[in-house]
């Protein structure tokens, strides 16, 4: 009995806390960036965003809810009894969200207070509620998070590693982290410097949820614009000559390119039947070459926002590809580990008696996928990242030299600005350089801060 007794006053204790914090939430003042947006975010963006909009309506940003669905407005200002939103969230049996865990009362009762106080918007113009949005990284890593995107700065000082929704800025010798910057992104799949060194675009997102492109400020060691763009992952990112767009490979199938003022898509193509994962610019900007699973290698023209012929016949799944910085040709990668370097220029259709006329020539086989190819700025070193070990390469496709020492497969790899070391990063969650006149190991160091005791190999990354 005296448990039951107990039982029945704790019980009455949590009502009286619960109802006690919805009475103190309406008294609040509510704001849409901070309390509706995560909302939306955790419980609703998974069926309600751009490429997935569940009875034409998309939740992740505010301009989107305000002009609702198929059955109008989700809301009216000041008036949450007759908002579609609130009613599709309230009472015992709410219809919405239709698959998973339903609001909390307090949830409820923080979209219906800020109907009530006039629904203001104060998102920032490109933020989106992406679904499992976060900036919170790990102060220090119980595990050593798989390196999937790594990248120098052009004046050498700094080199840019990708960790769980962050990127950490490290001295280019390893000594010490300069600072680290959150991202929404739980996996960073691709970082570039701008040429100028002053901004730091990265690409990554999260599998089935949402693709992002972030644009950093390399002095302010701050994001300054964040874009959604795919409700996938993207991969591939190359920056325009100029650097105020950028191209990016989405897991969605599509290539697009996006300007890196706005957000705005400039240009969305559709051309692949599986995962699109590598994008390059052309030397002058007008064109975009991608590959992807589906073994195509195209073309693309932005001038005509339509695809030329494929450059490549369909042989391998293409895993990545990087262009010549002095030449409009470019070397890509398969998942069954072929290096092939094609012309983009003056492209011939393949005929019976010559299948894949702009193949320029097959280097050297890799011992597994080939899952990163970098060159130098100069163009005279390639660098080639698979199972365990990277292969250096000339222009020409001779090898030099092996890197090995790796703990599993390597999926990042950037050259220094003068093509003096090679950083390699992936399985192991650690940083080797590499001196690129032997290719002897130089330095081996964790780029995220670990716990004592942390586990020093991490789920692998797949593609």
């Amino acid at each position: 009995m005296a448990f039951r007794s107990f039982s029945i006053h704790l019980l009455s204790l949590l009502a009286l806390i619960s109802a006690s914090a919805v009475a103190r939430a309406g008294d609040e003042s509510f704001s849409y960036r901070r309390d509706v947006r995560p909302i939306l975010s955790h419980s609703c963006a998974g069926c309600h965003r751009p490429q997935k909009m569940k009875g034409k309506l998309d939740l992740t940003t505010y301009a989107a809810l305000a002009h609702g669905g198929k059955t109008g407005p989700a809301f009216i200002a000041g008036d949450p009894e007759k908002s579609p939103l609130i009613e599709q969230v309230s009472g015992d049996d709410p219809q919405m969200p239709d698959k998973g865990q339903k609001l909390s009362a307090t949830e409820v009762n923080i979209l219906t207070q800020w109907v009530k106080q006039g629904a203001k918007d104060d998102s920032v113009p490109g933020e989106v509620a992406a679904v499992g949005d976060s900036d919170v990284a790990p102060v220090k890593y119980a595990i050593a998070p798989v390196i999937s995107a790594i990248a120098a700065s052009p004046d050498g000082a700094l080199l840019a590693v990708g960790g769980w929704h962050e990127i950490l800025l490290h001295r280019a010798d390893g000594s010490e982290i300069v600072a680290r910057m959150a991202s929404c992104s739980p996996r960073i799949t691709s970082m570039r410097f701008s040429a100028d060194g002053a901004k730091l675009v990265a690409a990554g997102g999260s599998p089935g949820e949402f693709g992002t492109i972030e644009v950093f400020d390399v002095a302010g060691r701050k994001r300054v614009k964040r874009f959604a763009v795919s409700s996938d992952t993207v991969f591939g990112l190359s920056l325009s000559p100029t650097a105020d767009r950028a191209a990016v490979a989405c897991a969605d199938k599509t290539v697009r390119v996006i300007d890196l003022e706005d957000g705005k898509e400039v240009d969305n193509f559709g051309v692949h039947s599986d995962w699109a994962l590598g994008a390059a610019f052309t030397m002058d900007g007008t064109r975009v070459a991608s590959c992807g699973r589906d073994k195509n290698l195209f073309l693309l023209d932005l001038k005509t926002h339509k695809a030329i012929d494929p450059v490549a016949d369909p042989n391998d799944p293409f895993t990545c590809l990087a262009r010549d910085p002095n030449k409009d040709q470019v070397l890509c990668g398969t998942s069954k580990g072929q290096v092939r370097l094609y012309r983009l220029t003056d492209l011939q259709n393949s005929t019976e008696q010559k299948r894949e006329p702009n193949r320029i020539k097959e280097w050297e086989g890799q011992a597994g996928p080939v899952n990163a190819i970098e060159y130098s700025a100069d163009g005279t070193s390639v660098a080639v990242a698979g199972a365990g070990e990277v292969r250096v390469f000339s222009e020409a496709g001779k090898r030099r030299f092996i890197c090995t020492g790796h703990q599993g497969a390597v999926y990042a790899i950037a050259f220094s600005p003068d093509g003096t070391r090679l950083f390699t990063g992936g399985y192991d969650g650690r940083i080797r350089v590499f001196d690129m006149k032997k290719g002897e190991l130089i330095k081996t160091f964790a780029p995220t801060p670990l716990k004592e005791g942390a586990v020093a190999v991490a789920i692998p990354a797949s593609k």
